[in-house]
């Protein structure tokens, strides 16, 4: 082999492993999609008629509104887009655990994607749903969504720069601190110091209407969190299961 082609080969290599890993994004997320339209079928449809019964109550002069779009073809839409959003958080998921395997904590590449998952299910769901909870149909002023969609955007930022600072504080605890015990405690003081500052800087979300049942609203919440956090529970394990069989496959050795 010549001296160009040895210089060719890990980059080639490096290539190959991170088109593996994009494969492997892609697969596990259009499962984790098809799992959360699932969940919307079974879960969050039943709370969502009774959301809109409550709507449809408040019409007491009978004047109904002319429907766009026919609820089947709503379900429809919504059971598609949660397949497809599975796909995308698939991909990108992969670039991540590409750009971040290194400094993930875990003893096993699963191990890694599924703190990976609990970090981005975290960032993406549960810290956005204390600051910009979920509302069923019924609920939630329609001058605010502009505001309140601009508010779930900046929670998310503001969640990826805290989730950053914190690995880039548990490296630098790392050279200094020698128990882990004590660095990892350190780092969930941190993070829950900063979770506290971003749920105080928040506004508080939209009143609940007095003819809307808080247990309407709180079983639409639960609902919504159990897609989500199937969508990256299953996301998580299958990458996971998909590197760990690759990376424990036997592979043949490269002639020299």
């Amino acid at each position: 082999m010549t001296p160009g082609m040895r210089s060719a080969s890990p980059v080639t290599d490096r290539q190959v492993r991170f088109a593996h890993l994009l494969r492997h994004g892609v697969l596990s997320g259009a499962v984790a999609g098809l799992s959360a339209a699932l969940v919307l079928w079974l879960v969050v449809e039943p709370v969502v008629r009774r959301a809109l019964a409550v709507e449809e109550a408040r019409d007491q002069h009978g004047h109904a509104h002319e429907e766009l779009v026919s609820r089947g073809q709503q379900i429809l839409g919504g059971l598609l887009t949660a397949s497809v959003v599975g796909v995308l958080f698939g991909v990108v998921f992969a670039v991540v655990f590409a750009r971040t395997r290194h400094r993930l904590p875990g003893r096993s590449e699963q191990g890694r994607a599924l703190v990976l998952a609990a970090m981005g299910f975290a960032v993406v769901v549960l810290l956005p749903a204390v600051t910009v909870p979920a509302n069923p149909p019924a609920v939630g002023d329609p001058a605010t969504v502009a505001r309140r969609t601009l508010l779930y955007v900046l929670t998310i930022l503001v969640g990826l720069l805290v989730v950053g600072l914190l690995l880039e504080v548990d490296r630098r605890l790392g050279e200094r601190v020698r128990r882990p015990a004590v660095r990892r405690t350190l780092v969930v003081l941190l993070a829950a110091a900063a979770v506290v500052v971003v749920l105080a800087a928040m506004p508080a979300p939209d009143p609940i209407p007095a003819d809307v049942p808080a247990d309407l609203v709180w079983d639409f919440r639960l609902a919504s969190l159990a897609q989500l956090a199937v969508m990256w529970g299953v996301l998580g394990l299958g990458f996971g299961l998909l590197v760990d069989r690759e990376t424990s496959a036997p592979r043949e050795p490269v002639p020299g």
